[in-house]
């Protein structure tokens, strides 16, 4: 797998290879399907940035300079490796044929250093501290792609959709914040055809976990970052942000958490017990029981009237969440673990299940990726979705339809359902994923 990932596998030419891109990226803007040589990566970056109808003659825009750089920079993580990405990417840097250069996660370029030639020739297609690299911005090039598909990936010469770009080669990688999963931001070098190799790929993913790794050592300013993980877990885990191991919550424990987080101006009593126990007839001294255990666990940080926590607790739910709103899939994909706290009956647990699974299900079913459908389809929560199967089967070729036409039966035989006639399948009737929220 990581060959797909890699421009030019060994021994081929890059004089050669250029050539036979560029004429490939001349007939996919003349209208032609795009073949051999060209990555599927590459083509489906191509498709993605002509539909963002990215111009092929445009440089990249500039969204923040002056101040506002300066101050975006003071408060991003990423500041705070720079020195380590200056550590380890130095040599390349200090070679005078490359270049160092850190986005945020919408693709704004942070940082780019290196010999002032190279700078200035860099300066002729806006690869500046500022503009912005993210693919519906400037369509496929490393740092952009890296975020758009959340994975090292190399972009050769004419792989860039963009034409003043394509005399340049990159090689980036996308950084997460360890705690949230969330994408950072990404960590590039650029330079000339002598990046289109297994070792400079390497080099940015090495760096990238790097970074993560000290950002995970990082003592966070001021009041701990409290995180509560309830995805894919039974019951939950509590971290306090500081250096001591996470609080492992029961079932009952890990939903009134989990309600209090998503409420952070707190519960009344009455209102707790409706979304921990429904319509039951549940006497209060029973909630007001579990509470007071749970206060034994977490001291200060449970209050009452109303029930509330006393300091913001970051939930894995809220990564998923944004991460779909903000349309990076990827990112919301990597940190969806399973099902909120599965064996959960409580009204409002299940309600914010289902409306993550929801949102996120639909978001890949619209997006249409398959790479992202396939890896949703590898999970013990997708390899039974009819609806993800048959979207990942439209999106492949058709001489790569062979694993999802197969699974794709065998599902439509257990669930009694003919093939569709027409271009949209039945929906299997016990589907988790589907179902509207509860009131």
């Amino acid at each position: 797998m990581f060959r797909q990932w890699l421009a030019l596998e060994a021994g081929a030419d890059p004089a050669e290879r250029a050539g036979a891109v560029r004429r490939a990226h001349e007939a996919f803007l003349s209208g032609e399907s795009v073949g051999t040589p060209v990555r599927g990566l590459i083509a489906d970056s191509w498709r993605r940035s002509a539909r963002a109808s990215v111009a092929v003659d445009r440089v990249a825009s500039v969204d923040l300079a002056d101040d506002d750089l300066a101050a975006h920079r003071r408060e991003h993580p990423l500041g705070r490796v720079m020195p380590l990405f200056r550590e380890l990417l130095g040599g390349i840097v200090e070679d005078g044929a490359h270049l160092l250069s850190v986005c945020d996660e919408q693709g704004r370029m942070l940082w780019v250093e290196g010999h002032a030639d190279i700078r200035r020739r860099a300066e002729r297609m806006n690869f500046v501290p500022g503009s912005r690299w993210s693919e519906p911005h400037a369509g496929t090039n490393a740092p952009g792609t890296a975020l758009a598909l959340g994975h090292p990936v190399q972009i050769f010469a004419a792989e860039h959709y963009c034409r003043p770009v394509q005399p340049w080669t990159c090689a980036a990688a996308p950084v997460h914040d360890p705690r949230t999963h969330r994408v950072l931001g990404a960590v590039n070098i650029t330079g000339g055809d002598r990046l289109a190799s297994p070792h400079s790929l390497a080099l940015v993913q090495a760096t990238a976990r790097a970074a993560e790794a000290q950002l995970a050592s990082l003592v966070p300013a001021g009041a701990p970052a409290r995180l509560l993980e309830v995805l894919g877990r039974d019951g939950a885990l509590l971290h306090s942000g500081r250096s001591e191991a996470p609080v492992r919550l029961g079932v009952r424990h890990s939903e009134i958490v989990l309600l209090l987080a998503s409420h952070p101006d707190g519960l009344s009593g009455g209102r707790l017990a409706l979304e921990l126990y429904g319509e039951r007839d549940v006497s209060p001294v029973t909630l007001r029981a579990e509470l007071s255990r749970l206060r034994g666990v977490l001291g200060p940080l449970l209050a009452s009237r109303p029930y509330r926590l006393t300091a913001r607790v970051r939930t894995d739910c809220d990564t998923v969440a944004e991460a779909v709103g903000a349309g990076d899939l990827p990112t919301a994909l990597a940190a969806y673990r399973g099902p909120l706290l599965p064996l959960s009956e409580a009204p409002g647990v299940v309600r914010t299940r289902r409306m993550l699974e929801d949102g996120l299900r639909r978001a890949l079913l619209a997006r249409r990726d398959p790479e992202l459908l396939d890896t949703w389809v590898r999970t013990p929560w997708g390899e039974d979705d009819l609806e993800a199967w048959e979207a990942l089967a439209g999106a492949l070729p058709p001489e790569a339809r062979a694993v999802p036409g197969a699974r794709l039966r065998a599902l439509r035989d257990a669930y009694g359902i003919d093939p569709p006639r027409g271009s949209g399948a039945p929906r299997r009737p016990d589907a988790t994923f589907p179902q509207p929220p509860v009131a």
